[in-house]
């Protein structure tokens, strides 16, 4: 009889982590829709409403929509295009140099042992966790003439964002046998060449994800673009609205800025909803192997 009665008990013990292990995507669904998708209704709904209507941004429909005529003031107002060439021309040299220096020095990372290439590793990838001085930055940037310039702002930008291109790509050689590398010398080919042949076409994943990822960073970036930029004709685009928005041009407008942040975004969200599963790839990739 005590064997037949401790069946319920197990049969409550199973269905409970069953039942939990069903329920708990539907509730990281929830809650990511809750965290991301309630911000993100807000600014689109504000973006489409009458001046009136969206002086205390809310949640409800518009009464009156009109995106039209909001995205066009945004845009003309704004100053967006020309915000949008500045952004271009300072977040694709960053990537360029990001991505074509710290390949170089991964694959000496993942190639060289000895303590000295271990401390030069350990010093590059402490910028995961150590934030830039930005007032020594501004120092160092004035010292050297590039204050207030483009090339300030991707000197900036590349040794901010180095350290996550050498992490991943480091992890990523490691797993690539070097026996391919050992070939190649054999065959007579030097080191440059077994580089551009070999390792960087098989970094492409990690080399698509360091991309985005420098792009998504540098392309919201207000926070150093305001201390090295300052503002003026070389203003960015989350540097150029912040500028509009405190000059009062958008005094209660908050149709007009949140239409501005509309545009500014939908480039990059393009780009990261066409290649996410990149990302993933090449994060796992990177880092875990």
């Amino acid at each position: 009889m005590s064997g037949v009665r401790a069946h319920p008990n197990r049969a409550t013990a199973v269905r409970g982590p069953v039942l939990w292990r069903r329920l708990r995507p539907a509730l990281v669904v929830l809650l990511a829709a809750l965290a991301v998708g309630v911000p993100l209704w807000l600014v689109l709904a504000t973006s489409a409403k009458p001046q009136g209507e969206a002086v205390r941004p809310n949640l409800t429909l518009p009464h009156r929509w009109q995106p039209g005529r909001n995205y066009h003031d945004a845009f003309d107002q704004g100053h967006m295009v020309h915000g949008f060439v500045n952004s271009l021309l300072v977040v694709l040299p960053s990537v360029l140099l990001v991505l074509v220096l710290g390949a170089g020095a991964a694959w000496v990372f993942a190639r060289r042992g000895g303590r000295l290439v271990a401390a030069a590793y350990a010093v590059t990838i402490s910028g995961l966790l150590l934030p830039p001085a930005v007032i020594t930055i501004v120092l160092e940037l004035r010292q050297l003439g590039l204050a207030g310039t483009r090339p300030g702002m991707v000197a900036l930008y590349t040794g901010m964002y180095l350290s996550t291109s050498v992490f991943f790509m480091t992890g990523f050689i490691r797993t690539i046998p070097l026996e391919l590398e050992e070939a190649a010398r054999i065959d007579g080919a030097r080191p440059l060449r077994i580089f551009l042949t070999i390792i960087l076409p098989l970094l492409r994943p990690v080399i698509a994800t360091a991309t985005i990822m420098v792009m998504l960073y540098a392309w919201s970036d207000i926070f150093y673009a305001f201390f090295v930029l300052g503002g003026g004709s070389r203003a960015t685009l989350p540097l150029n609205l912040y500028q509009v928005a405190t000059a009062q041009l958008y005094l209660n407008n908050w149709h007009l800025i949140f239409a501005y942040v509309v545009a500014m975004s939908l480039p990059m969200a393009a780009v990261f909803l066409v290649a996410q599963r990149r990302i993933v790839s090449g994060i796992t990739s990177g880092a875990v192997k």
